[in-house]
């Protein structure tokens, strides 16, 4: 149980961090720093693959706690009170920073898709100009 809670609270901090990358890369793909985007995506796949890594740890953890088709609501009933409502408080947290972040993320995604359509228009044209008539 500890190690469940362990991780939940790494994740938390990890989402913060995330968060802040997150905006960095959209700051970096608006002023179109390559170099900058590159490192800072660099940092988040590292990063998502450690928060990855614990979800896995997660899983098995509540598994071994409640049984194979178990969840984190039976894992928090193993706790008194106060640490269950805790533990519920975090994992909202948790939650919450997960919503933010892939609200981050397509906003990302966005940007620099349309960044790119935009640079294959000025460097190849667009098709549909010249059509005949």
């Amino acid at each position: 149980m500890r190690a469940l809670l362990t991780g939940i609270a790494d994740d938390l901090l990890a989402y913060q961090q995330l968060k802040q990358l997150l905006q960095e890369q959209f700051e970096a793909a608006l002023r179109h720093k390559g170099p900058e985007l590159a490192a800072v995506a660099e940092t988040i796949s590292t990063l998502v693959d450690l928060m990855m890594q614990r979800r896995a740890q997660r899983v098995a953890l509540v598994q071994r706690l409640v049984g194979a088709t178990g969840n984190m609501a039976q894992a928090f009933a193993l706790l008194k009170n106060a640490a269950r409502a805790k533990m519920e408080a975090d994992w909202q947290a948790l939650e919450t920073a997960v919503v933010e972040c892939k609200r981050l993320s397509k906003r990302n995604g966005d940007l620099l898709v349309e960044q790119y359509s935009i640079m294959q228009r000025v460097l190849h044209g667009e098709e549909h100009i010249y059509a005949p008539a």
